[in-house]
């Protein structure tokens, strides 16, 4: 991986994990919380969203907002958990 992919990587994280947690309503994290929310999500959104049949593509745009579908589970997730 170069550096370019790297940055573009870190900076979809941080969006997805950001507009996540802006859309749970969950504590803030940080940057760094929100990269690692944000990359976990789009693992998490690469493979769920390809089970239900549901994805919006490979763009920029578009992985931004895998990614934050991705996070949003993840965090409802991590509530549901914290709850129990």
């Amino acid at each position: 991986m170069d550096l370019q992919s790297l940055i573009t990587v870190l900076m979809i994280g941080a969006v997805a994990g950001w507009l996540g947690s802006a859309i749970v309503k969950s504590e803030n994290m940080g940057l760094l919380g929100n990269i690692v929310i944000g990359i976990v999500g789009a693992f998490i959104a690469g493979y769920v969203l390809p089970i239900v049949g549901f994805a919006f593509g490979g763009s920029l745009i578009g992985s931004i907002l895998n990614a934050t579908l991705g996070a949003i589970i993840l965090l409802v997730l991590i509530r549901v958990i914290k709850r129990a």
